[in-house]
């Protein structure tokens, strides 16, 4: 059930106009009275042929009428408006239950609190089944003004006791970080000059996506011109007037809490790195396993919530930054998930920004920097991704923080639907190269002692032979399959992962592309060493040779 209070008017006979006409798509139906002050004497033009909306609108309106009089001075906006409104799979609600949801709806707002007779005068119409509208004229009976601050918070308390209590769906409660929701006057602007999102739904994607770009907010303000907005420092999309013409205006903590400008301040000025990623030549990893590195940091700095606050907005900048960056094929994918995690980047608690330096400059660089990438590193890159959402969404379940949990669980369906996609066709192509009979049972025995509580779910995994390739491979550049196998295992619990193989093989490949410690490979360079010192004096002091030794240069490939 969702009570969204509106915005404060001062017509009160305007808006029972809208609640007793049509509405303004036909939608209205039998509108009528079924809850109120005070039902005796009430005059209502659904049920009563000589009630009028003048009248009805007097009649809510005398303790205002009495007030300016006594003051000398007019109230305004004094009409408050709150729709409250049932889930399309809920029942059919009566007339009764509507009036006894309004009543105690009105005494959590403070309109008309429990017990007290001198109230607000309110009333609730219903012109459809699934809805009522509250109106109600905010000066009491005694003159007074009510106590409305946080009403739109003990209204949610209220909606979910009322779920409870009737069998309806239950919402999640609101914690106060959520988004404004569009209203039907954006919506209908929106449909009417044929937009695909509202003024501010569009605002939102165009800012989510120039903060990876920025280093502070002059460096946010600048990409958002480029990008065709004009910064006042705020204004809406091109073409979005009110009636004289004139552009409209969207303050940031309209469009989302996150947004306003010292906010964006604060999380841009506290990691600005000290030089423009582009300057960074020496650099020898991609910005793709730059990426992937800085992921490990989410993990580490999860202990503390401000630290933990801090990442998980990160985070959110870096999926981001991966969705301007991916190939076309998955780039849908990302972006839903970039949206989506937005709901999660934020909470109640404060965000220790500088915590977060490495994962903010991982995103920036990517960017900024990053150029297409090869399909291990992006298949890679996109498993790190959704092992740190999961992270994310544990956090935020053990913090009781429901609704970001459930952004968190949104972005995961869309990252490993990206995931799955990317890493297909690696599998395909290591699965080629599969090892012989021979091999691959001496690298079961390895994951089998490496792993052995996951050791039978990987071997049947279908990505099996894929991962056994894996191994070899980097067998053959000087790694120890079983030493990988264990640590893999160690950065991510496998408990989770529904292709363990698959999670396996990102993990060995990114990590394999650390030079190995191979005492072979050490001895042979050192011989190498002593062949060309000794080549050296030779070439000084001429001898008979007596034998010969071509140093090999083993490179890794990388991954």
């Amino acid at each position: 059930m969702i009570a969204a209070i509106k915005p404060a008017g001062a017509n009160t006979r305007g808006l029972l106009a809208y609640l007793y006409g049509p509405g303004r798509h036909d939608e209205h139906t039998d509108p009528h009275i079924v809850a109120g002050f005070a039902m005796l004497g009430m005059p209502d033009p659904g049920r009563d042929p000589d009630a009028t909306l003048t009248r009805l609108a007097r009649h809510l309106d005398e303790p205002v009428r009495l007030r300016n009089n006594e003051f000398g001075r007019k109230v305004t906006d004094h009409v408050w408006h709150c729709p409250v409104r049932t889930a399309p799979e809920d029942r059919h609600l009566s007339d009764a239950e509507w009036a006894d949801i309004a009543q105690r709806i009105v005494e959590a707002a403070g309109i008309a609190p429990a017990g007290d007779d001198l109230g607000c005068r309110w009333i609730a119409v219903r012109h459809a089944d699934d809805h009522i509208h509250i109106l109600a004229t905010t000066v009491r009976e005694d003159g007074r003004r009510p106590r409305l601050h946080d009403s739109g918070i003990r209204v949610g308390d209220a909606c979910r006791q009322i779920e409870t209590d009737y069998g309806l769906r239950q919402l999640k409660k609101g914690d106060r970080t959520a988004g404004p929701r569009p209203t039907q006057a954006e919506m209908h602007k929106a449909q009417r000059l044929g937009w695909e999102q509202t003024s501010r739904d569009w605002l939102q994607d165009r800012i989510r996506a120039a903060i990876p770009h920025a280093g502070n907010a002059e460096e946010l303000l600048a990409y958002l011109e480029a990008d065709g907005i004009a910064v006042k420092p705020r204004r809406g999309p091109s073409g979005d007037l009110n009636k004289d013409g004139e552009q409209i205006f969207h303050p940031g903590g309209k469009i989302a809490p996150d947004l306003t400008l010292p906010k964006l301040k604060a999380r841009l000025e506290a990691t600005t790195p000290e030089e423009h990623p582009t300057a960074r030549r020496d650099q020898p990893a991609t910005p793709w396993y730059q990426a992937i590195d800085a992921l490990d940091t989410l993990h580490a700095g999860m202990a503390d919530d401000t630290h933990a606050q801090a990442h998980i907005t990160a985070l959110g900048d870096l999926i981001e930054a991966t969705a301007q960056k991916v190939p076309a094929h998955l780039h849908t994918e990302l972006e839903a998930a970039s949206r989506a995690f937005g709901r999660a980047q934020r909470s109640q608690i404060r965000a220790e920004n500088q915590a977060a330096h490495t994962l903010r400059r991982a995103a920036r660089d990517l960017a900024h920097t990053a150029t297409g990438p090869d399909s291990s590193a992006l298949a890679t890159l996109l498993a790190a991704l959704v092992w740190a959402t999961i992270v994310a969404a544990r956090w935020h379940d053990a913090k009781n923080h429901a609704h970001q949990a459930e952004a968190t669980r949104q972005t995961l369906h869309h990252l490993q639907a990206a995931a799955d996609r990317a890493l297909t066709p690696v599998v395909s192509s290591l699965a080629t190269r599969r090892p012989n009979d021979q091999a691959l049972r001496t690298l079961a025995h390895d994951v089998r002692a490496a792993v052995p509580d996951h050791a039978d779910r990987i071997l049947t995994d279908p990505a099996w032979p894929a991962l056994a390739t894996v191994l070899a491979d980097v067998e053959a550049g000087g790694h120890k399959p079983h030493q990988l196998l264990k640590e893999a295992a160690a950065q991510r619990e496998l408990t989770t992962a529904r292709q363990p193989a698959r999670v396996l093989i990102t993990r060995i490949q990114h990590t394999s592309r650390n030079p190995a410690h191979n005492p072979r490979a050490e001895a042979a360079r050192r011989r190498s060493t002593l062949v060309s010192t000794h080549s050296a004096h030779q070439a000084r002091n001429p001898l008979p040779s007596t034998a010969s030794v071509t140093p090999t240069d083993q490179r890794h490939r990388r991954r």
